[in-house]
């Protein structure tokens, strides 16, 4: 209750501790403000204003309660649906953003790849289609005892040994 008699009910005591703080609902991400105001949901839709709380009393009536049930469910039908095409407009051009931006990281981080591996190769030359080698060197050190042996691979597929002696 405020100085001016204005009345506030909260859901929970997380809402009602930020409304103390004095923060701004449409600046929290989490709220209902913040998602309207940032067209996260529907603002204007006839099927939100029959959530609205009504207080006038009515006499119980057996076929009154069960229309409005029926009706109820209608409205809650037609809300889902319009919710659903709404976030498929919002939700639009999201897919092919995310295949450019992964081409774009793709193309700057080829160096960090795996290279095709020997079984891929012969598969896909068996099948007869083709494929093709990425241009880069990789070098590759086992140690037996004291040696160390580098493998480059080489460009038209061989590989090239380099034999390194530790003392």
């Amino acid at each position: 209750m405020r100085n001016d008699a204005r009345t506030f009910r909260f859901c929970r005591s997380k809402c009602h501790k930020n409304f103390k703080m004095k923060r701004n609902p449409r600046k929290l991400k989490w709220t209902k403000a913040f998602r309207k105001a940032a067209g996260k949901e529907m603002v204007v839709d006839s099927t939100l204003n029959f959530a609205a709380r009504r207080n006038v009393p009515v006499r119980y009536n057996r076929e009154h309660i069960a229309t409005t049930l029926k009706a109820m469910q209608r409205v809650a039908e037609i809300r889902q649906r319009r919710e659903r095409v709404f976030y498929k407009k919002r939700m639009a051009g999201n897919k092919e953003r995310q295949r450019e931006a992964n081409r774009k990281l793709v193309a700057e981080h080829s160096d960090l790849l795996p290279k095709m591996r020997g079984s891929e190769k012969k598969r896909l030359e068996e099948l007869g289609e083709e494929f093709e080698e990425v241009d880069m060197e990789r070098s590759q050190s086992k140690v037996f005892g004291q040696q160390k042996i580098r493998q480059k691979a080489l460009v038209g597929g061989g590989v090239e040994d380099e034999m390194e002696m530790d003392d």
